[in-house]
């Protein structure tokens, strides 16, 4: 049926919110905007009028809409060239969604991304719902077509698949700069020594270049390993440069709410490297190097003002 200007209107308003419960759950800018506009396409071919609240209708419709996508991905990723990591975005991408509460911050942070890639589908949707949303467990149960103990049964085991995960600190965005300062300072200084300090002894470093970018398969453990890695990775040369089509700009910022470094040419964004800060020090540093994934962060920046000059060339 065709839709009259005040469904679209309708729709639209709920695009933001849509976009942001995509995202959680696929890890994807991309997939999640595929994802809304496959809702839209099924709020165009149905029968407006006889869907009672369809902010619910909506949400039902591009949950499992995602959870099927969630299936099919996990195969994909079976063949992915690399270490697959969910796609950052850049401080202001209203696609973080909601950010009031602590609960919420954290549904979206880097680390929890992450974490999150070790769910069901069926967790996966229930603590994004609950924890991102808000969502009481009786629409969750109707969402995903199951009970309401169903619900939080599912809920209580994702909240300990992500409790299990290290105990991340919550910084505001002064302090995320510092962090980012000092991080770039100790790995811009050709020593070892002064990374080896900021990062936990069980420290990890890991990048995504999905086969396009040279980026190490297995994960750098240990605080020294890392340090060694990121020595080297921050020193300029003319490699690096040819590679990437110019001389990255390096600045600090804040991805999903953390701490992020992020490289730039020419005004492309080439790179984000998320820092997971916890109690006693940097525990993981998780690089984004693959240029699909880096799309929307490169729209993201050219839309905002950058008037601080770069920390570091490389």
């Amino acid at each position: 049926m065709a839709l009259i200007m005040s469904d679209v209107d309708r729709f639209e308003t709920a695009r933001p919110r849509l976009e942001a419960i995509a995202y959680r759950l696929l890890g994807s800018a991309s997939e999640a905007e595929d994802a809304v506009q496959e809702t839209f396409l099924r709020w165009q071919a149905a029968d407006v009028e006889r869907i009672e609240v369809p902010e619910a209708w909506l949400t039902k419709v591009l949950t499992n809409f995602c959870l099927n996508q969630l299936t099919s991905a996990r195969a994909r990723r079976e063949t992915y060239v690399g270490r697959w990591l969910p796609e950052p975005l850049l401080a202001g991408d209203p696609m973080l969604g909601p950010a009031d509460t602590a609960e919420q911050r954290e549904s979206v942070s880097y680390a929890v991304l992450v974490l999150l890639e070790r769910l069901s589908p069926g967790e996966r949707a229930v603590y994004v719902l609950r924890e991102a949303f808000d969502y009481p467990h009786r629409e969750i149960a109707e969402i995903l077509d199951i009970t309401e103990a169903a619900s939080q049964q599912l809920h209580h085991r994702a909240r300990k698949h992500i409790a299990a995960g290290k105990a991340r600190t919550e910084i505001d965005e002064a302090a995320a700069r510092r962090i980012v300062e000092e991080f770039l300072a100790a790995a811009t200084s050709g020593r070892t020594e002064p990374l080896v300090r900021l990062l936990t002894q069980d420290a990890i470093s890991v990048g995504d270049g999905g086969g396009k970018v040279p980026a190490r398969t297995k994960a750098f453990e240990g605080a020294l390993a890392v340090a060694k890695f990121l020595r080297g990775l921050f020193k300029p040369s003319e490699a690096k440069r040819a590679h990437v089509g110019g001389t990255p700009e390096i600045y600090a910022t804040t991805a999903n709410g953390g701490p992020a470094v992020v490289a730039v040419v020419d005004g492309r964004v080439v790179g984000i490297t998320c820092l997971e800060v916890t109690a006693e020090g940097i525990a993981a540093i998780r690089s984004q190097a693959n240029p699909d994934k880096l799309v929307r962060a490169t729209e993201q920046w050219a839309a905002a003002e950058h008037g601080e000059a770069p920390l570091h060339t490389l």
